[in-house]
């Protein structure tokens, strides 16, 4: 059943778990370190919205004057995401879409956890990534203030048994319900829409990262002025992703790290195109 959560900045939100909109809004904070903002007047991209937190906070930094796309192709969840855009007034602001994006036009089968549901994926079978995911939860997540109780009883624990209870934890809530979902490509939404200008390309697809990308061509990504890409490093994924981003003329590139995500293989690209004058409302 849907709960309320209240964000430290005092808006109320709808979501499936509690615990993870807590966790989830510390990420999307750190959205918007190492020089990256949103203006007023400035056209966003939230592939992989969720249940609107980054485009929620996109708004308040900019009293609500975005042109900002959110894309959740999970049902379930993109109900929420349409709840808490009604709830506050930003479909002027926020336009949810029930697709997400990748590299071609086609439909997919989704994994949903309906207990975890941040963790819905095109791609749930990679052993390397639920392993590292695993070692996050023991190494960081137990020691924040946003972590449930559960989860924080475990830092009292030696890790042998952190780990046995928190596999233990993890496989009776990764219960994925398959759902079919609908893709399209960045540059076919950009064609269909007429779209000069993406001040703000945030991406966090769980694992179809790469996918997005590859559905951007060559004459669209002059018009990608920032993104932002949480990478799972699998196969040298991150080296790819770097090295792609900067051949595409987004040359002022950081990697970084969440404080949820130390120790495992996920981190987070920004990536900025220099020298564009930047738009204002």
């Amino acid at each position: 059943m849907p709960a309320d959560v209240r964000l430290p900045n005092g808006m109320r939100v709808a979501c499936l778990q509690r615990h993870e909109v807590r966790l989830v809004n510390r990420e999307i904070e750190s959205y918007f370190s190492h020089g990256f903002h949103i203006e007023p007047g400035d056209t966003v991209f939230d592939v992989g919205a969720n249940i609107g937190l980054f485009s929620l906070a996109a708004c308040a930094r900019c009293d609500n004057k975005i042109n900002a796309y959110a894309f959740e192709p999970v049902r379930a969840i993109f109900d929420l995401l349409g709840r808490n855009i009604e709830r506050h007034a930003l479909s002027d602001a926020i336009e949810p879409l029930n697709f997400g994006l990748s590299s071609a036009t086609k439909a997919v089968p989704m994994a949903f956890y309906p207990k975890a549901p941040v963790l819905s994926t095109a791609f749930p079978d990679e052993p390397s990534d639920i392993k590292a995911m695993k070692e996050a939860i023991v190494n960081s997540m137990i020691y924040l203030d946003e972590a449930p109780l559960a989860l924080k009883c475990l830092r009292w624990l030696p890790r042998p048994l952190r780990l046995v209870l928190v596999q233990a934890a993890l496989k009776r809530t990764l219960k994925r319900e398959t759902v079919a979902c609908e893709m399209r490509t960045i540059s076919e939404f950009v064609r269909d829409r007429q779209i000069a200008r993406i001040d703000y390309l945030k991406i966090d697809v769980e694992r179809a990262e790469m996918d997005v990308l590859d559905g951007v061509e060559p004459g669209d990504w002059p018009k990608i002025e920032r993104v932002v890409v949480e990478v799972h490093d699998i196969d040298d994924r991150l080296r790819t992703i770097v090295s792609r981003l900067g051949q595409r003329g987004l040359q002022e590139i950081v990697v970084s790290q969440a404080p949820t995500l130390v120790d495992s293989n996920i981190f987070v690209v920004f990536a900025t195109r220099p020298g564009q004058t930047r738009r204002r409302y």
